[in-house]
């Protein structure tokens, strides 16, 4: 197993000077990757839907100037599949995607387009690059079928989705499969060079993310505003971990794809150890802890959409097969986030340099949790 200074070696011998390309640059995980990046030397084309306000990470870290920032919508297919040849990638990430459970129940099928059909538009601009190119596909932890269950799921365990994200999700899997088995099939890769993995995480916390209806945004809004944290599930478990760490997870799958495209061409789970997935109640107390004052209240919610209780991971493949492990233990990766938002409300002006620092910690740490 590499440990985490070889594994940075791996990053920077990797990236640096290649082409990638990046959709959902300006989101939240993907102007974490997008720094990520730029800071391992890539050049980097970011396709996204434009930030919506003043205060989301892209604009906090000028991601602008840090790339070739094309604002457009996965949707369209023409425009996402020449985005794609422009920019002749070594390397393509896929983060663009409608993420919230809730907001899917409002524009169910929108999510369907998104998620599913997007994907396919993204694939099918891979399709046209007459070069070699690796594709890391980001979906999510909600892919699996859930049937409650104490056991973590494997990747090789059935998929599905009850609300319409999930659902959505499960159906991006399907494309990809289907793209993989008819276009980019192993058995041909010295004709078609294109080596697709899948990487499934979900449950990502990190400064910089002001998603409605989301844990840490929530807390976070709460807490520099000074109001009650509202607690919609208290008991639901999920498996936290820092926005870091799925993203190492994904450019060292991709570093892999380098060496060997065939045998890591394959979906990976990346998430916390077992006793770091939480109930949501836990995580509050811890973030409370943290920030050093707050409080909040339990309201009586009927009629709520539904969302799942209790959701773990496997991630021993992604140990064993690509070196990777988790670097936070709960505690930290709750620390290192609302860190980030104190900052923020103390001194925006600083957070970009502030934002860098944690990177630059966090893929210098070595072997062992904190």
């Amino acid at each position: 197993m590499e440990n985490m200074v070889t594994m940075l070696d791996t990053l920077f011998n990797t990236y640096k000077g290649k082409k990638v390309f990046l959709t959902g640059h300006t989101g939240f995980k993907g102007s974490w990757m997008l720094k990520m990046l730029k800071l391992l030397g890539a050049d980097v084309t970011g396709f996204s839907l434009a930030p919506l306000t003043k205060d989301d990470l892209y604009y906090l870290i000028s991601g602008g100037e840090i790339c070739q920032s094309i604002i457009g919508d996965i949707r369209h297919a023409q425009t996402l599949k020449q985005a794609i040849i422009d920019s002749d990638p070594d390397f393509v990430f896929h983060l663009a995607a409608q993420p919230l459970v809730r907001l899917s129940y409002e524009i169910p099928s929108e999510t369907f387009e998104v998620n599913a059909i997007g994907t396919a538009n993204l694939l099918d601009g891979v399709r046209a690059l007459k070069k070699r190119c690796n594709v890391v596909l980001i979906t999510t932890d909600k892919v699996y079928y859930n049937n409650e269950w104490e056991y973590p799921y494997r990747e090789s365990d059935r998929l599905g989705g009850y609300d319409p994200y999930s659902a959505s999700k499960a159906c991006a899997e399907l494309v990809i499969s289907s793209y993989v088995n008819s276009f980019f099939n192993p058995i041909n890769y010295q004709t078609h060079q294109k080596a697709v993995a899948v990487g499934r995480a979900g449950n990502v916390i990190g400064g910089g993310d002001w998603s409605l209806d989301r844990l840490i945004p929530d807390i976070a809004r709460a807490l520099i505003q000074q109001n009650e944290v509202v607690i919609r599930n208290p008991s639901s478990v999920r498996p936290w971990q820092h926005v870091l760490e799925p993203l190492t997870g994904y450019l060292l799958l991709g570093a892999k794809l380098q060496q060997d495209p065939n045998k890591y061409a394959q979906p990976y789970n990346f998430g916390p150890y077992a006793e770091d997935a939480l109930p949501v109640l836990s995580m509050v107390n811890l973030a409370i802890k943290c920030w050093g004052s707050g409080s909040y209240y339990l309201p009586e919610l009927l009629n709520q959409p539904h969302e799942a209780g209790l959701l773990k991971l496997d991630i021993s493949k992604a140990v064993a097969q690509l070196g990777w492990k988790p670097r936070f233990n709960a505690q930290k990766a709750v620390d290192y986030t609302i860190e980030w938002y104190k900052q923020f409300a103390e001194n925006r002006d600083n957070i970009d340099t502030f934002t860098e620092d944690q990177i630059k910690f966090f893929l210098k740490l070595g072997e062992g949790q904190i």
